[in-house]
């Protein structure tokens, strides 16, 4: 078992960066077709891309004398339990990665690994770097230290997720949509779940490994997944339509804070006491005190974290409504392609019965439209509360004419 076993669907992918951490172990001046400083990787949500990029991250560190990545080394395994002293993980923390960070970790990046082969910088959400982070990385991607890999993972090669001038000093791997097979045999063999429980989490996951896990094992996730797509029906008549509205963007906050609630207190209570916090010696009153300003910047990163939580979380919701349309598009187009939602078949055939072809596709489009509306910063309720009066009209317009 190798680290790229972590991998579903992505023989390819394997492949080529295998091939290239065997390159890698040649040395810096030997470094070529194969090789090479800087990396993308892309790919659609739950494909893969982070987890590629620190399969990667732990072949290049990889100490066997076998083929890289072998899984078992202390390099391999601290690599991928984010504890290799080489390997520096930048996950944002809240909407974007600002140019301060960059610098830093640029900064980190240009030293010698001290116990690796490589220094390592793992970049997760590449398309949340500011202009200004961006820019700072391209100087030194543009001119890299002799041991440093800067690994980029981002949605896609658009010049809305990445620079084009960054994306062209990198290498590209593009990952694919895990099939729903292959989902659910990872579910079967690593977490040891009922088949049929496997099969149905993996088909309603959209190709998200992390997902499927998720909705087959969370109640919770399950409740928020059919609120998400209860609002179709509650979109059909004003009455309930705000008021679903509201309560999907709640459930979306409320996520954000379960998932933040316990983070955040550890991490107040860490930095209160390395500041002195319950100290009893001279003076330890009077640095809590003077250290307010250090509590008001930790508060700040966890409530743009808490922010980004809540977004990430809404817009989940929102894929899976659209995907909802996108079956009953299906379904009134009597094709064959496979469903979003197979366990909501019935619902798909009634919205399709309600309005035409046209009105569904508006639908869709108001949905992608809420979630463009969220990433430019609209404030979440009114975006969501736009989408559903547009998808309430696209059931209330005649259409007896398209129907005979």
């Amino acid at each position: 078992m190798t680290v790229f076993d972590r991998l579903v669907g992505q023989e390819d992918v394997e492949a080529e960066l295998t091939a290239a951490a065997t390159a890698a172990r040649r040395g810096v001046g030997a470094m070529g077709s194969s090789m090479t400083h800087s990396w993308l990787f892309t790919g659609p949500p739950g494909s893969g891309r982070s987890v590629a990029a620190q399969c990667f991250a732990a072949a290049l560190q990889c100490t066997s004398d076998g083929v890289p990545g072998c899984g078992v080394c202390h390099a391999c395994t601290t690599a991928m339990a984010g504890t290799h002293g080489d390997v520096r993980q930048v996950v944002p923390e809240g909407l974007s990665i600002s140019v301060k960070e960059m610098r830093a970790i640029v900064q980190t990046a240009a030293r010698r690994p001290s116990t690796g082969r490589w220094q390592i910088v793992v970049v997760e959400d590449a398309d949340r770097l500011t202009e200004g982070a961006a820019n700072a990385l391209l100087k030194v991607v543009e001119e890299p230290p002799d041991r440093t890999v800067f690994l980029l993972c981002a949605p896609s090669v658009d010049p809305q997720d990445i620079s084009v001038t960054l994306r062209s000093r990198c290498r590209h791997i593009h990952l694919v949509t895990p099939s729903a097979d292959s989902i659910a045999k990872v579910l079967r063999e690593r977490d040891g779940l009922d088949p049929a429980d496997a099969q149905l989490a993996a088909s309603i996951s959209g190709g998200h490994v992390g997902r499927a896990r998720r909705l087959a094992t969370d109640l919770n996730a399950k409740v928020r997944r059919k609120d998400a797509l209860d609002l179709a029906v509650a979109a059909l008549r004003p009455a309930t339509a705000f008021a679903a509205a509201e309560e999907l963007v709640r459930s979306a906050d409320a996520e954000a804070k379960e998932m933040s609630a316990a983070r955040d207190e550890q991490e107040t209570e860490e930095l209160r006491t390395a500041l002195g916090a319950g100290g009893t010696g001279k003076g330890a009153a009077g640095a809590l005190r003077g250290s307010a300003g250090v509590l008001k910047d930790l508060e700040k990163r966890q409530k743009s974290r808490a922010t980004r939580t809540g977004r990430d979380a809404l817009d989940r919701a929102l894929i899976d409504l659209a995907g909802l349309y996108r079956d009953a598009l299906a379904v009134a187009w009597k094709s064959n392609a496979a469903a979003n939602h197979p366990d909501m078949a019935d619902r798909a055939a009634d919205l399709a019965s309600r309005t035409t072809p046209e009105g569904l596709l508006k639908c869709i489009e108001a949905v992608l439209e809420c979630r463009e509306a969220i990433t430019v910063n609209v404030k979440p309720q009114w975006a969501v509360d736009a989408m559903v009066a547009t998808l309430g009209d696209a059931f209330r317009e005649p259409f007896s004419h398209t129907r005979g």
